[in-house]
């Protein structure tokens, strides 16, 4: 994927049916909208506040980790209508053979994985014209 941006989780605001999640760079900001569970663990992880117990995502982290994968990069590849769609890009070395696997998947769940482990986040340059701009 060619003329991709790099874009970075700006702020997490909470109502009780949904979360707005303001992601962006310097010249422009948009808002994806996800469901209050996401939108808490996103925004504990922005604070770096602590569980006291795993939460799902902690959880799927931890066993990327013991299974020795890594978490390369999440690309937010498309918008429809107001539909963002993302891939996340895994990375496990097994023996001297290095694996890579491309996911299709939900930008929240991206996003909240992303902030867990600080791995770059893009978007495409035709998501970011499409993209409605918001103010921080």
């Amino acid at each position: 994927m060619s003329d991709l941006l790099s874009i970075k989780c700006y702020k997490v605001l909470q109502t009780r049916s949904y979360t707005v999640v303001t992601l962006g760079n310097n010249d422009k900001k948009f808002a994806i909208y996800t469901e209050p569970a996401i939108g808490k663990t996103m925004q504990m992880h922005l604070t770096e506040t602590e569980n006291p117990r795993p939460l799902t995502h902690d959880l799927m982290n931890m066993a990327f980790s013991g299974f020795g994968i890594k978490i390369k990069k999440v690309i937010i590849n498309d918008v429809q209508d107001t539909v963002y769609f993302a891939r996340i890009f895994f990375e496990q070395q097994i023996g001297d053979k290095k694996e890579i696997v491309e996911i299709d998947a939900r930008p929240s769940d991206c996003l909240t994985l992303a902030l867990i482990k600080d791995v770059p986040v893009f978007c495409t340059k035709e998501v970011m014209e499409k993209a409605v701009a918001v103010s921080e």
